[in-house]
């Protein structure tokens, strides 16, 4: 029986590329992380006032930033903790994607993703009963990884 299942759950890489159909934004690199619960988006400008929570993706280094903010009133705080033990309080909200041809509103909290290689990270609340993960297959960014692995390293010297 669970060999069956599995047929039905559509194969993806480590990472791929997702859509924002909702939030007009096209062909977004995304991270695929099982070991995280949560997804995680780049967002910047984030703000609450009166109930209402606003924010922009990304921000101007990326190619992907489009000034344009965007506001919801379903939104809840959350304590995020990292594999380090980090604690971080963030706003989490609901997004819909696309991820080979499939929508899914899922949870993701609103992070500052400058410094990682892709603006979004999809973890097991969105994967979760939908896909099977082949860690050498997807669409990774290969020189952007090796560049932030090698700033990485620099730093030891």
């Amino acid at each position: 029986m669970q060999a069956q299942a599995q047929k039905t759950k559509k194969v993806i890489g480590r990472a791929e590329i997702v859509t924002l159909p909702e939030l007009g934004s096209a062909e977004v690199p995304a991270r695929i992380d099982t070991g995280a619960k949560t997804s995680s988006i780049w967002a910047s400008h984030i703000r609450e006032e009166n109930g209402v929570l606003y924010f922009r993706l990304f921000d101007k280094p990326s190619k992907l930033y489009t000034g344009r903010t965007h506001h919801t009133t379903e939104f809840e705080k959350v304590i995020v903790a990292s594999s380090m033990g980090d604690e971080q309080e963030r706003y989490k909200v609901r997004l819909l994607i696309k991820l080979k041809g499939k929508k899914i509103r899922g949870r993701f909290t609103l992070a500052d993703r400058s410094a990682q290689t892709y603006p979004v990270l999809l973890g097991r609340n969105v994967l979760r009963g939908k896909f099977v993960v082949d860690v050498s297959g997807g669409k990774p960014l290969y020189h952007e990884e090796q560049e932030r692995s090698a700033r990485l390293q620099s730093k030891l010297k």
